[in-house]
């Protein structure tokens, strides 16, 4: 896999097409739940998928990216493939590429071969539907491949600008590239800008839109560390005193797309009831997503990569320890919005400690600590390169009613969780 790596993010279907047809068009005959957007993508697949499978139904689900092992993208029924089934499939998808080259094909990118691997896993395994989260944008996005029950959009905001353009137009653009002729699409909140791009393409295809905040969420109680309880209004629940593990402001908006998205499978015949979805919301877990790793004092793992996560999550958590500060330990790759990921994180931190992503995407991580001392110069600030040097650190600085946030890149996430759990 890290050969396959090395080959980066390339555009285009001709490379996804050619391997599936050498592989025998696994993708063909499955159905599928297709989920794009900046931010909010694994959440909101996360929760359909569940929900679904409490409801009875054998549920894939292909996420990316993974936190600390490529097995965690590949899931049926909310089960990691094991590694004596990943190794098979990645050699027959391996002869299928070898196939294509000879007659003068190019190379497929990883992302294309993990999106073959998980078509073949999915109808090898019979699942009655697989939810597939887009790797980046939508329109030449390998698993656009497909022609989905629904479709979804979370949001829209800037992200992988050399990839999907400069503006949110252009952005919006490239991830209503899933949209299908007559397919319902369900859209998040965003701004007016990318949700008339998005309107505008739905009608053309005939595709019925619908809007996420068509669901009424409302917490029952203040949020805490062990989650949040909510009154839930849809038009086919009526839920009060839900029990919803998963942390965070946003995650009320990603709820509301699932469940809108359950609402229009029901439509289609599938079955959820109000005792599936509450089973669920329950016990949904997410490795790095305002994760607490440790209670006393505050510990917290989230992946908020871009201006949006980094937004939604500083809002989260100012609502989950009203009147706290925070000892901040980030790191982003060099290819993110630097300034605009960094500007949410003022508020209520007393220091930041800036640490390297791992691998080569992490070599200008001094420029971050260098524009932090340039938005925050009453900030301290620490520039540690180690990222589990970071963490202790952090830990170490800790005082009082203090609390500990580990987040940007899953790249420092991948080895702060490592340490932070297994120690």
């Amino acid at each position: 896999m890290q050969q396959i790596s090395q080959l980066g993010s390339k555009p285009g279907l001709e490379r996804i097409n050619g391997l599936l047809q050498e592989t025998g068009n696994p993708q063909l005959g499955l159905n599928y739940i297709h989920v794009a957007g900046t931010n909010g993508k694994g959440s909101t697949s996360l929760i359909i998928a569940d929900i679904l499978i409490k409801a009875g139904y054998r549920v894939g689900r292909f996420s990316s990216p993974h936190l600390h092992s490529y097995l965690e993208r590949f899931t049926v029924n909310g089960q990691e493939i094991s590694e004596k089934s990943f190794w098979p499939l990645l050699d027959g998808v391996e002869k299928g590429i070898a196939s294509l080259l000879r007659q003068g094909g190019e190379r497929p990118t990883e992302f294309e071969v993990l999106t073959a691997i998980a078509f073949e896993y999915f109808c090898n395994e019979k699942v009655d539907i697989a939810v597939l989260e887009v790797g980046m944008g939508g329109t030449y996005d390998s698993t656009n491949v497909i022609t989905p029950l629904v479709s979804v959009i979370t949001g829209v905001d800037y992200d992988h600008t050399a990839f999907l353009g400069n503006t949110l137009a252009e952005i919006a653009a490239n991830k209503a590239g899933i949209i299908k002729p007559s397919v319902p699409v369900i859209v998040g909140m965003m701004a007016d800008e990318p949700l008339a791009v998005i309107t505008r393409q739905a009608a053309s295809l005939g595709a019925p839109l619908y809007r996420g905040s068509e669901i009424s969420i409302t917490r029952s109680s203040a949020p805490t560390l062990e989650g949040q309880e909510l009154d839930i209004a849809g038009k086919s629940w009526r839920m009060s005193n839900v029990q919803y593990s998963l942390r965070g402001d946003y995650q009320l908006k990603n709820l509301a797309l699932a469940l809108n998205t359950i609402e229009i499978m029901r439509t289609r015949g599938y079955r959820a009831d109000e005792s599936s979805i509450r089973q669920s919301l329950r016990s949904l877990f997410i490795p790095g997503r305002v994760e607490v790793v440790q209670s006393d004092p505050p510990v917290i793992l989230d992946a908020a990569h871009n201006p949006q996560g980094a937004r939604a999550l500083a809002d989260s958590l100012d609502n989950i320890f009203p009147h706290r500060q925070k000892i901040l330990v980030f790191g982003l790759l060099d290819d993110k919005a630097r300034d605009a990921t960094i500007e949410p994180w003022g508020r209520s931190t007393r220091a930041a400690i800036i640490t390297r992503p791992q691998g080569s995407r992490g070599g200008a991580w001094l420029q971050v600590h260098n524009r932090w001392q340039k938005i925050f110069p009453d900030i301290r600030v620490e520039a540690v390169e180690n990222i589990t040097d970071a963490v202790r650190k952090g830990l170490a600085m800790l005082s009082g009613t203090d609390y500990l946030v580990v987040t940007g890149s899953f790249y420092v996430l991948d080895e702060a969780r490592r340490f932070l759990v297994d120690n």
